[in-house]
């Protein structure tokens, strides 16, 4: 190499400090890289502290029992309100159990059921009542939800429990108290029936006797009539009560066999028998049905008792020269039964509660009809046996519609 071909020293010397300034540069930006990779994960890190803190103290902390299960119902960790619930004093003795170990023998399949739901369904969350027993054998009735959520572990049951013992036994409790009213109400209103019939014969019979007849003064006559016609309107509407009373307790005990009908056919022949109460009452009964037939699965005899209570709703309560229009109709995929009257209406008042049992909204008829207030009671509840709404729409002085709508 010739001297003129060699780099000078000085511009040696600088290429040299600049390819060592380029170096540290590039180690530089590698270390705040790394620093601020690093800074990261500490950061994340922190959070993920400050939550599993959080999370610990809302899961040790609170007054429900916190457990969390594995798919195999193993308890992988628990909360100071199980130990407090299952007699136990340390977790360990109850972490890596099954569940189902504590289960009532009776509910042993509640579990089973979660477990499918949660893990073999993969619904997101399940709810149910259950017994569990005690260490000491003991058992108690608890509410369970479980939460499915994934974990390095894999799909895991937040699940927590809430003794529910005293509410269960109230509920028992309050079952027990209805039931057994029930049955001493169907019990009396079945006695009654006869010693009201047999009143009811006595009754009719007295009003054609002929010392009843032969009664003078003409006034004093007419004073006995009037006092044993009460007592007839007396014993009808005792034994209309008995009859909805004892209804009322059928509709629980029998099934509900329905069977294709048709309601176009239906509706006619039903209606035949109130069209000569509305005839006497001078009131016009309108049917009116679609072009084309309509099937619908229904229990006719019950079915017919809603038509009874609506028909004899509006006949008590439409003056004279009034109308009643039954319309069936197809709506909206619905089938669509419609009893409209141009009656006294309803105070709007009571309108929200003319479908509960023994109502206050019940008043007397037009026609010193009396109800029972149990009725339109029994006509929703067949309706919803039926897996149909019924509802109502009424004015004061200008009728009212009750819309039934059936699938």
């Amino acid at each position: 190499m010739t001297p003129a071909s060699q780099p000078d020293p000085t511009t040696r010397s600088l290429q040299e400090e600049l390819a060592a300034l380029r170096q540290e540069n590039q180690q530089l930006r590698t270390d705040r890289a790394t620093l601020a990779t690093q800074q990261a994960k500490d950061d994340k890190y922190d959070k993920y502290e400050q939550s599993q803190v959080r999370f610990r103290t809302v899961f040790d902390h609170s007054p429900l029992g916190n457990k969390i299960i594995d798919s195999d119902l193993v308890i992988k960790q628990v909360n100071p309100a199980v130990l407090v619930m299952l007699g136990f004093e340390r977790a360990e003795e109850l972490v890596g159990r099954k569940i189902i170990e504590f289960a009532h023998p009776d509910h042993q399949a509640d579990w089973t059921r979660l477990q499918e739901s949660l893990w073999a369904h993969k619904l997101p969350s399940f709810m149910l009542e259950t017994c569990l027993l005690r260490q000491d054998g003991s058992s108690f009735w608890c509410q369970v939800t479980s939460v499915l959520f994934q974990d390095e572990a894999g799909e895991l049951g937040y699940t927590t429990l809430e003794d529910i013992t005293e509410r269960k036994k109230l509920a028992i409790t309050h079952k027990r108290l209805y039931d057994a009213q029930e049955t001493i109400m169907h019990l009396v209103a079945h006695d009654l029936k006869n010693p009201i019939n047999n009143i009811e014969v006595i009754v009719s019979l007295l009003q054609s006797h002929a010392g009843i007849v032969a009664i003078a003064p003409a006034s004093d006559q007419q004073e006995v009539q009037k006092l044993l016609a009460l007592a007839a309107q007396a014993c009808g509407t005792a034994n209309t009560l008995l009859k909805d009373v004892l209804y009322l307790g059928q509709l629980e005990s029998t099934r509900l066999e329905k069977h294709r009908t048709d309601l176009n056919a239906f509706l006619h022949e039903r209606l035949e028998v109130f069209r000569v109460a509305a005839k006497e009452k001078k009131i016009a009964l309108v049917l009116e049905l679609p072009a084309e037939t309509i099937h619908v699965a229904i229990h006719r005899d019950k079915f017919g008792r809603i038509l009874d209570n609506l028909l004899s709703n509006a006949l008590n309560f439409t003056p004279a020269e009034g109308t009643i229009k039954v319309r069936l109709k197809a709506h909206e995929g619905r089938v669509r039964l419609v009893v409209q009257d141009t009656g006294l209406g309803i105070p709007a008042e009571l309108q929200p509660h003319v479908f509960d049992k023994f109502t206050t909204a019940s008043r007397p008829g037009l026609y010193g009809d009396t109800t029972t207030g149990l009725g339109l009671f029994i006509t929703k509840q067949i309706v919803e046996m039926h897996q149909g709404q019924i509802w109502l729409e009424s004015v004061e002085n200008k009728g009212t519609t009750f819309y039934i709508d059936l699938k």
